[in-house]
């Protein structure tokens, strides 16, 4: 076997760790982490051409990652995962917000209730993010992998949050990521988007109705902070054949319960409401 055979895969022929820059090299790591992320491994081509930079300069950024443990090589199948010191780091931005672990029995109960999917999700630039999930027993369910991304506007999470958001911020936002159509159903028209928010805050949660995925409902309360600032969403989750339009008006009031008791939970103070 040739040495070439023996080299790892997805490794550099020779490394110079010193040749390693600084702010760039650091903006270009974190991009490479957030690739990672997004996907079941990649492997160092992959990396490349999602990334645009070139092999080299990938393979000197994940040799950094990896040496700290935010990055690890899959030997066998040649691909770059994410590491256990990144899962740690993101897991300190967890507890910070105490969200998932104190809403984790909530949610469990909720989905007990109702039969169906409950996740978590929070804002983050622009987009919904989420965070943690208890999945129904259903063969046919929703599913969301945590740190998987939505667009706020076609999600009832991102519903939920918009809703709570300033109304320059929601245009901001809208503006930043456009109003994508994703079905027939999806809300694409700004005046009526805002319209419907206001009838989400007035109450107390918002629904995504197959406007992300035709066939799949969605309904969503939101979670506030100690300034009585929405900071999450909780949400309902599952095929129209079982969360039927009469069925959404039954959980509109059990998902804002739940995200009561989840605000409670974090010290949270709930809005004043008529």
């Amino acid at each position: 076997m040739s040495t070439a055979d023996h080299r790892k895969r997805g490794r550099p022929r020779n490394f110079n760790p010193a040749k390693a820059g600084s702010i760039q090299a650091l903006d270009r790591g974190l991009a490479l982490l957030r690739l990672i992320s997004e996907a079941d491994g990649l492997t160092l081509t992959d990396l490349a051409q999602r990334s645009g930079l070139a092999p080299s300069t990938v393979h000197r950024l994940l040799f950094t990652l990896e040496a700290h443990r935010f990055a690890m090589h899959d030997e066998e199948r040649g691909l770059w995962l994410i590491g256990v010191d990144a899962f740690k780091t993101g897991m300190t931005f967890l507890r910070n917000r105490r969200l998932a672990g104190m809403g984790r029995e909530v949610m469990r109960q909720l989905m007990e209730q109702t039969g169906e999917t409950i996740n978590l999700g929070i804002e983050d630039n622009g987009e919904v993010v989420f965070i943690s999930q208890i999945e129904s027993h259903n063969t046919l369910r929703a599913f969301f992998r945590a740190g998987s991304r939505s667009l706020m506007h076609a999600s009832g999470v991102g519903k939920a949050l918009l809703a709570g958001l300033p109304e320059a911020r929601v245009k901001q936002i809208l503006y930043a990521k456009g109003l994508q159509r994703f079905t027939d159903k999806t809300r694409v028209d700004p005046a009526e988007l805002f319209a419907e928010l206001t009838e989400s805050r007035e109450r107390g949660w918002a629904i995504d109705d197959e406007e992300r995925t035709p066939g799949m409902r969605c309904i969503a309360a939101p979670i506030y902070n100690e300034l009585g600032e929405t900071i999450a969403a909780v949400s309902i989750s599952g095929p129209t054949v079982r969360l039927t339009t009469q069925r959404l008006g039954e959980f509109g009031p059990l998902v804002m319960r739940a995200a009561d008791q989840i605000t409670s939970s974090i010290g949270g103070v709930l809005p004043q409401r008529a």
